[in-house]
């Protein structure tokens, strides 16, 4: 009997497929240096908590590469849009799993290729997460829609981070089965919420480097408002937006105790955004509400999946106006920025938002899809 009450006769072996760079040797490594950046754990996105629930968990590697060797998976990236070469490095582990999962559409579509390209009798579960590809997917032409199309018919699932691409996904792949997951970080270490006075100038943060990051309208409500600093965190962000800024400043995040003293800092983080289908900011929101810190955020790519109006200040996307008043309304009313935070650090938790609770959903999953395979078979007696 496992920990959540479901018998199973044997663990399930789970193979957990990431871009290159995230390779469990490569993260272990960065993790005890110090270097990896985010509230994260010593593997990436806590898949590996699944061990709890019956699953044998092993992460992809990261080859060790010649010149030749990387302008050769480089090429192909650049060609297909998704890395076909360090796939074929871990298709030996991947052909021996009976559950792959994958972070992005960028491995999960490389792994279809490969079973196109190298047929096998017994092929494992595909979970195909996804986050970028229904944003982007106006911009391809029909020729790669129609390919892309042929590889994620063979997925047994598509799951994603947010109703809005739920949405999607079942309009344009009708005949997969799509659901909605949402995602979680390590939420074991919780700082209590400060009840700061007001004061000034007020500090805010601004972290992240997502293209769907709305730096125009967050610089331009901030601009001029001498009683308020801002710091943003971020690769991409350009200086020559905040280069007559006095009040807004970038900082470079070498470490992540950089990180954590920023988030200790802050007196409201607030994320920006562009509309979107895939919960851009969803992370930062949760660290801040683990540091106890309070969020005002654009209401875009379906956070409300994620944070309520008792737990975020929400405001119009690509509003500057409404993002100014946020920030002010916040700003005077000390008992409404503690209630913010007290509440959001609420939700997150083993049975709430976790990196736990992401790895129970995906074993839950995989069990299903195992399940039903048993069943298919006729061997379900």
């Amino acid at each position: 009997m496992n920990p959540e009450g479901s018998c199973t006769e044997s663990p399930i072996r789970v193979f957990v497929h990431l871009a290159r760079g995230y390779g469990s040797r490569e993260w272990e490594r960065r993790w005890n240096e110090g270097k990896v950046i985010g509230v994260n754990e010593p593997l990436p996105y806590g898949y590996f908590r699944a061990a709890e629930f019956d699953c044998l968990v092993e992460y992809s590697q990261d080859a060790v590469e010649s010149i030749f060797g990387k302008l050769l998976r480089l090429g192909m990236r650049t060609i297909l849009g998704f890395d076909l070469v360090h796939a074929w490095r871990n298709y030996g582990k991947i052909s021996e799993a009976d559950v792959v999962w994958t972070h992005t559409e960028s491995q999960y579509l490389s792994i279809l290729l490969l079973f196109r390209l190298r047929p096998i009798e017994r092929k494992p579960k595909i979970i195909a997460q996804t986050i970028w590809l229904f944003d982007r997917w106006k911009r391809f032409g029909a020729l790669k829609k129609w390919f892309i199309h042929r590889l994620v018919a063979q997925a047994d699932i598509i799951t994603v981070h947010s109703p809005e691409n739920l949405k999607v996904a079942c309009e344009l792949f009708p005949q997969n089965r799509s659901e909605l997951v949402l995602f979680g970080i390590s939420a074991e270490e919780k700082k209590k919420p400060d009840p700061r006075p007001n004061c000034q100038p007020l500090h805010l943060i601004s972290i992240g480097n997502d293209e769907h990051r709305d730096w125009n309208c967050l610089v331009e409500a901030i601009v001029g408002q001498n009683r308020w600093m801002l710091k943003i965190a971020s690769s991409s962000v350009g200086r020559r937006l905040v280069s007559k800024a006095t009040n807004v400043e970038i900082v470079k995040l070498k470490s992540n105790d950089e990180l954590l003293a920023l988030y200790d800092w802050a007196d409201i983080l607030v994320v920006s955004l562009k509309p979107n289908l895939h919960a851009s900011g969803t992370t930062v929101i949760q660290e801040a509400a683990l540091r106890g810190v309070p969020v005002i955020c654009s209401d875009a790519g379906g956070l409300r999946a994620y944070f309520s109006d008792r737990e975020v200040c929400f405001v119009p996307a690509q509003d500057k106006a409404a993002l100014r008043q946020a920030i002010e309304g916040l700003a005077a009313d000390r008992e409404r920025r503690l209630g913010l935070a007290e509440c959001a650090q609420a939700r997150m938790g083993p049975d709430g938002l976790s990196s736990r609770a992401y790895a129970r959903r995906h074993a839950q999953i995989s069990r299903e899809l195992l399940s039903a395979t048993v069943r298919a078979c006729g061997r379900d007696r």
